[in-house]
């Protein structure tokens, strides 16, 4: 059934050639039960009236006076009829059109359509209902005639007026969903460029290390031998880190800005330190560290320890009082799963996305630029999980 809605939504013609044809009905059964000989100029000018109406949204200025036309020529042509009608089912053709042109074209076109419609009526009702007189029979007439044109013109204000309103809201929310897509777009591009910095901070913290022992190493390797070998060992290790970082910083935009001061990048061994913070707060919080997490590259732990920091935030921006956290960092293998989740009342399902989100998209991005994937959303019992995987290996 409701296939069938949207297709008739999509196919407005087909509904009003069905209108048309249920109006058109008592004039295709009329023969079957009379036998006026001149049916078919009755039926001639109820398919005029009602034809018309097919094309209606499609151009309804011309089906308005296409009927209105129709409706002149059934005035002329009632003397060729056996049975003369006063009314027929098809004369509700203009009082359709006028609603027609109150919504779809406005009112100062069915103002002009209207007063055709009135003076018609007024000739309807001296030469048709009471010819050479003026009696309460025409008067009856043209009041239940009247009314019914400003029903249908009080129905047309109305759904035009619901459409004004439903255009103007769709404007709106298009509107809303470009300036919500330009807001995620500006924060993914913000939190690429602070990724890039932190990153960048890392790689030349790597390379000033491969410099100083290879200094050292120079100076080392006539006297002391095991020095230098150390030395050799550590600039390999931190050259693959280094080359591991520089791989996962291209494609991410990096801000030209190098004025901002340099601090050391926290990682792992930061998260008891953050946690005690949080704690102190207000927020208990149970950490958990699990596996080889001291060996880590200097850009994973910092990921790991933003995305901790970030949900803890979040946590206690929206967790509510008495609410507390849960945070797990488990290393398995080569990669590091992370659970950070709380018991508060979190933010309501049907609000997810709609507020902004961009602490959210801040850490999909963090777990992405390590080619690792990341989870979050509302808990069954009450609460909320995020939960992110990062791989260790090089992407």
């Amino acid at each position: 059934m409701r296939r069938l809605s949207l297709w008739m939504r999509k196919h407005p013609m087909f509904g009003d050639c069905l209108l048309a044809l249920f109006f058109l009905t008592p004039s295709l059964l009329s023969p079957l039960s009379e036998t006026e000989p001149r049916w078919w100029l009755s039926l001639l000018i109820d398919v005029l009236l009602l034809g018309p109406l097919a094309l209606r949204r499609r151009n309804p200025m011309l089906t308005a006076y296409a009927v209105l036309a129709a409706g002149a020529f059934q005035l002329v042509s009632q003397d060729w009829m056996e049975n003369n009608f006063i009314a027929r089912p098809a004369d509700i053709a203009l009082g359709i059109t006028l609603y027609t042109v109150v919504v779809y074209v406005g009112r100062r076109q069915a103002a002009l359509y209207a007063l055709w419609l009135v003076l018609g009526t007024a000739l309807w009702g001296v030469w048709r209902v009471a010819p050479g007189s003026v009696g309460p029979g025409m008067w009856i007439a043209m009041t239940i005639v009247l009314l019914t044109f400003g029903l249908c013109w009080v129905l047309g204000e109305f759904v035009a007026a619901r459409r004004a309103y439903q255009n103007e809201l769709e404007q709106r929310l298009r509107l809303l969903e470009t300036e919500r897509d330009q807001q995620a777009k500006i924060a993914v591009a913000e939190e690429r460029t602070r990724i890039a910095r932190e990153l960048h901070d890392v790689v030349a913290h790597a390379v000033s290390v491969m410099v100083v022992q290879a200094d050292g190493a120079t100076y080392a390797v006539h006297t002391n031998p095991e020095l230098a070998e150390r030395a050799v060992k550590t600039i390999s290790s931190t050259g693959r880190e280094a080359l591991t970082e520089l791989r996962r910083l291209l494609g991410v935009l990096r801000s030209q800005d190098g004025n901002e001061e340099r601090t050391p990048q926290p990682g792992t061994t930061s998260l008891n330190e953050l946690a005690e913070r949080v704690r102190l707060v207000g927020l208990p919080v149970r950490l958990k560290l699990k596996g080889e997490l001291d060996g880590l590259p200097a850009g994973i732990g910092l990921g790991i320890y933003r995305i901790v920091q970030e949900a803890l935030t979040n946590t206690l921006k929206h967790a509510g009082a008495g609410a507390s956290a849960s945070v797990q960092v488990t290393r398995v293998g080569e990669q590091v799963e992370l659970d950070i989740s709380d018991d508060g009342f979190g933010t309501p399902p049907q609000l997810v996305g709609v507020s902004g989100g961009n602490g959210l998209i801040g850490m999909r991005e963090r777990a992405n630029v390590f080619g690792g994937t990341l989870d979050a959303g509302p808990r069954p019992g009450g609460g909320w999980h995020v939960h992110a995987v990062l791989p260790i290996q090089g992407s």
